[in-house]
């Protein structure tokens, strides 16, 4: 079981934490929602939970909640600028379909 991040998703998320002033690193959850069912939700972790599990890409901490991980296992986290457009990119193997607005996924 495993969660990872690209180097550019790591520089990201590291440039943010230090511009913050705090933090250990980044949480990746799912909830229920949108067209196909679930949504990533990502937050920046303070205080890590005891029952997360944490992964480590780059440098970076990522913690993940239990009941998310079945849903998330094997996905890379991508950081990435497309024109005007930037934002983090989720390579999810579990992933049968999304939306058509893309913002949810169903598996």
């Amino acid at each position: 079981m495993a969660v990872t991040l690209t180097q550019q998703a790591a520089n990201h998320i590291d440039r943010y934490l230090q511009r913050r002033g705090k933090g250990v690193g980044l949480r990746l959850g799912v909830r229920t929602t949108g067209c196909s069912g679930m949504a990533y939700k990502l937050e920046y972790v303070d205080t890590p939970d005891p029952a997360d599990e944490v992964f480590e890409s780059h440098g970076v901490k990522v913690f993940v909640d239990p009941k998310s991980l079945s849903y998330i296992d094997g996905t890379e986290l991508d950081y990435a600028r497309e024109g005007l457009n930037e934002g983090f990119k989720f390579r999810n193997p579990n992933e049968k379909a999304t939306c058509g607005c893309g913002e949810s996924f169903t598996v």
